[in-house]
C-alpha cells in the first residue's frame, strides 16, 4: 500500500495511469501562474518606465521568453543531476571568475564580463548565484546535520572565495547576493546560535577594515549619500531624492498609468532598470505597491513550501537558499529605492529591464520546480 502523496500530488498507481501535462513537463502550475502574473505586470510598468519605448518592451519580452525556456530545461533535470555536477560547475565558475579578472571585458570602470568566441557576452558572477548555494548544499548534505564546526568552516570557504573574486571586479552588489545565497545554505543546515553570534561579531569587526581597505571611493560615497542625500542634491544624492519624491507623490492610488511626472520628465534616472519600482509607486500608488508585494509574497510562500517538503537534505538546503536569495533581491531593491539602503545596482526581480539576471532567476525557479516534481513515492 502506498502512502498519500506529498503536496496533493496523486500517487503513482501504475504504468497505465495517465499523467497531467504539469507532471510531464515537471512544472508547478501555481508557481508558474504567479510568475506569469508578475512578468506580465512588469512589462506594463516597463512600457511606462521606458518612456513608451515599445522596442524596450519587445526586447524584454524576448529575454523573458528565453528565460522561461531556461526554466523549463532546468525543471526537467532530476535534483541528483545538480548534486552530481555541483563540484564541477563550481570549479568552472571559479575559472570563469579568474578569466574575468585576467582578460574580462570592461565597462563603466568595472571588469565583469566575458566575451568568448561564438558566444554572447555574459557575467560569470550571475551564474555563481546558482552555483555557490548548489555547491554548499552538496557539501553539507554529505554530512550529518547540524554540521560540525569544521564543516561550517569549509562551507564558509566555499562561499567566500568566489565572493572575494567578484568584489575585485568590482561588483559589491552581486558579491553580496552570491555570499548571501551561500550563507543561507549554512544557516538552513542548522548551525548553532553561538556560531551565528560569533559570525555577526566577526562581521562587525571586519566592517571598518572593509571601509578602509576593500571598498572603493564610489562605494563609500553611496553609503555617505544614504546617510545624508541632501549633502549633494544635484550629484550623488539626486537618484535617492528623485526616487523618494516619485514614491511619495503616488499617494494612495497613484497618478495613473503613463502619467508619472518624475520618470516621463526625466527627473528619475534609470527609471526602467534599478528604479522601476519608483515608477510603479508613482503611477499606481500604495495600492499598486501592495499588489506587487502580494504577488511576491505568494511566490515566496510557494517556494518555501516546496523547500520544506523536499525529499532530501540537498533539495531542502538548495531550494531554501534560492528562495531567500529571491527575497534578498526584492528587499535590497525596494530598500535602496526607498532610501533605506545604499544604491548597489540590484534590479527588481522579473520587473526591471535586464538579461542575465532574469535568466538566472528563472533558472533558479526551474531548479525549485525540479525539486518539487521529481520526488519519489515512499512506501507506507
Amino acid at each position: 500500500m502506498l502512502s498519500k502523496s506529498l503536496l496533493g500530488q496523486p500517487p503513482n498507481r501504475g504504468l497505465g495511469t495517465s499523467r497531467s501535462i504539469w507532471a510531464v513537463l515537471h512544472l508547478d502550475p501555481l508557481l508558474l501562474v504567479l510568475l506569469l502574473v508578475l512578468v506580465s505586470g512588469g512589462l506594463v510598468v516597463l512600457y511606462s518606465g521606458a518612456d513608451r519605448n515599445i522596442e524596450v518592451v519587445k526586447a524584454q519580452g524576448v529575454r523573458m521568453a528565453v528565460a522561461f525556456v531556461v526554466m523549463l530545461v532546468f525543471a526537467q533535470l532530476d535534483p541528483s543531476v545538480y548534486r552530481r555536477w555541483a563540484p564541477w560547475l563550481y570549479l568552472v565558475g571559479l575559472g570563469a571568475l579568474l578569466a574575468v579578472l585576467l582578460f574580462g571585458v570592461g565597462a563603466k570602470g568595472a571588469q565583469r564580463w566575458l566575451a568568448l568566441p561564438g558566444l554572447p557576452r555574459f557575467q560569470p558572477s550571475e551564474l555563481m548565484k546558482l552555483v555557490v548555494p548548489m555547491m554548499a548544499a552538496w557539501f553539507l548534505s554529505r554530512h550529518f546535520l547540524p554540521p560540525r564546526l569544521t564543516h561550517v568552516a569549509v562551507s564558509l570557504a566555499i562561499v567566500l572565495i568566489p565572493m572575494a573574486m567578484i568584489i575585485q571586479q568590482p561588483d559589491l552588489g552581486t558579491a553580496l547576493l552570491v555570499g548571501t545565497a551561500g550563507l543561507f545554505v549554512v544557516f538552513f543546515a542548522g548551525i548553532s546560535w553561538k556560531l551565528i553570534g560569533a559570525f555577526v561579531g566577526m562581521a562587525s569587526v571586519a566592517a571598518p577594515l572593509m571601509w578602509f581597505f576593500v571598498m572603493r571611493d564610489y562605494q563609500k560615497q553611496r553609503v555617505l549619500t544614504l546617510l545624508d542625500p541632501q549633502s549633494d542634491p544635484l550629484g550623488a544624492g539626486w537618484n535617492i531624492i528623485q526616487s523618494k519624491t516619485a514614491i511619495g507623490s503616488g499617494g494612495w492610488s497613484g497618478k495613473g498609468w503613463l502619467q508619472g511626472t518624475q520618470s516621463h520628465l526625466e527627473f528619475l534616472p534609470e527609471s526602467h532598470t534599478d528604479f522601476i519600482v519608483a515608477v510603479l509607486a508613482e503611477e499606481f500608488g500604495f495600492v499598486g505597491m501592495l499588489a506587487l508585494m502580494a504577488v511576491y509574497l505568494l511566490i515566496l510562500m510557494r517556494c518555501l513550501y516546496i523547500a520544506v517538503n523536499a525529499q532530501d537534505s540537498f533539495g531542502r538546503l538548495l531550494a531554501g537558499a534560492l528562495t531567500m536569495t529571491f527575497f534578498i533581491y526584492i528587499f535590497v531593491n525596494v530598500g535602496m529605492v526607498s532610501g533605506l539602503l545604499p544604491v548597489v545596482g540590484v534590479p527588481l526581480p522579473l520587473i526591471s529591464y535586464g538579461g542575465t539576471s532574469i535568466v538566472t532567476l528563472m533558472a533558479a525557479f526551474g531548479v525549485l520546480m525540479s525539486v518539487h516534481t521529481h520526488r519519489r513515492m515512499i512506501s507506507a
